[in-house]
C-alpha cells in the first residue's frame, strides 16, 4: 500500500476530528520520517533528542509515535542492523489465495519478528522478512506461521549480501499545490 493509499484509508475510516488532527500533524510527521530514517540518535535519550530537534516535547513525540503505530502507519522505531550480524533472518514468501491475502497479511504482521510484509504480483504473492535470535527460533516462528495460516512458507535465506538503502524522502505535504493536504 502506498503512502497515498494509507492516507486515503485513514481519511475514509476516521472522524472529522481525527482528520483535522492528521492534517495538522502531516508536516511534523514528514519531518519526523525524513530526519530520522537514517539518523536515529544513538544516545541515552533518543526520543528527547528527536523531540528537541523537531521543536516539540518528548511526550508529544511519544504520543505521535504511538498514534502512528496504532493506525498501522509505522510498525516500529529502532535501529536496523546488518543482516545476520545480530541474530538471524530470512526472506519468506507465501502463495496466498487472493480472497485470504489481507487476512493472512494481518496475521503475519502481528508477529513481532516481522517488520513488514508486502504483496507481489506472482504465484508467491505475500513476502516478508522474519528475524530471530537463533536459527532454531526462526524455524519455530516459520512453523507457527504455517500452522496458523495453513499455508506453506517458502524460506529464502540470503546467499549474497547487497546493501540497499531503504530510506526514502516522503512527500506527505506539498504546501504549494495542496494547501497542506496529503498527496
Amino acid at each position: 500500500m502506498s503512502i497515498k493509499e494509507v492516507q486515503q484509508t485513514h481519511h475514509t475510516n476516521n472522524s472529522d476530528a481525527n482528520k483535522s488532527e492528521w492534517n495538522n500533524n502531516l508536516a511534523l510527521i514528514q519531518r519526523l520520517f525524513d530526519q530520522f530514517q537514517h539518523n536515529l540518535p544513538l544516545t541515552p535519550t533518543p526520543y528527547a533528542d528527536m523531540a528537541t530537534e523537531l521543536g516539540i516535547e518528548e511526550a508529544e513525540l511519544l504520543s505521535l509515535l504511538k498514534s502512528l503505530q496504532s493506525q498501522h502507519l509505522i510498525s516500529r522505531v529502532g535501529a536496523v542492523f546488518q543482516v545476520n550480524r545480530v541474530g538471524v533472518s530470512t526472506l519468506a514468501a507465501m502463495a496466498v489465495p487472493e480472497e485470504r491475502l489481507e487476512t493472512i497479511a494481518e496475521m503475519i504482521s502481528r508477529y513481532p519478528s516481522v517488520n513488514h510484509n508486502y504483496e507481489r504480483e506472482h504465484h508467491f504473492n505475500l513476502w516478508f522478512v522474519v528475524t530471530a535470535e537463533t536459527s532454531e527460533q526462526l524455524d519455530d516462528i516459520l512453523q507457527q506461521m504455517q500452522q496458523q495460516t495453513g499455508i506453506v512458507i517458502l524460506k529464502l535465506p540470503m546467499e549474497k549480501d547487497y546493501h540497499i538503502d531503504l530510506g526514502f524522502p516522503l512527500q506527505l505535504v506539498d504546501n504549494q499545490q495542496s494547501g497542506g493536504q496529503p498527496q
